[in-house]
């Protein structure tokens, strides 16, 4: 059974700092790409950053660029989500989500890709 876990959401106040954690059951997590979405209330789920199995390549959403951090620990299983410089308008649910094996290309931003999803944790920023 593949399991994701987030954690570490909460509610801070706007230019304040979150990290999120994800931590990832067995070898659900060797060898695939990781990813992080977003839903804010009232608006459909969107990509919010994703990073590779090999080599650690990352790649993000403009709305977060040089803002947020990905990073995984392999050895750990688990991925995380440093979130800087917030603004009201991250408020949402965050989700990591496990997407294809990584075999060259960690591109993926799409939902459909992700085949796993953890349970969401809130973040609220409050102005």
């Amino acid at each position: 059974q593949v399991q994701l876990v987030e954690s570490g959401g909460g509610l801070v106040q706007a230019g304040g700092s979150l990290r999120l954690s994800c931590a990832a059951s067995g070898r659900t997590f060797s060898s695939y790409v990781m990813g992080w979405f977003r839903q804010a209330p009232g608006k459909e789920r969107e990509f919010v950053s994703v990073i590779s199995w090999v080599g650690g390549r990352t790649y993000y959403a403009d709305s977060v660029k040089g803002r947020f951090t990905i990073s995984r620990d392999n050895a750990k299983n688990t991925v995380s989500l440093q979130m800087n410089s917030l603004k009201p308008e991250d408020t949402a649910v965050y989700y990591c989500a496990r997407g294809p094996q990584d075999r060259g290309r960690y591109y993926y931003i799409k939902e459909s890709e992700y085949d796993y999803w953890g349970q969401g944790t809130q973040v609220t920023v409050s102005s």
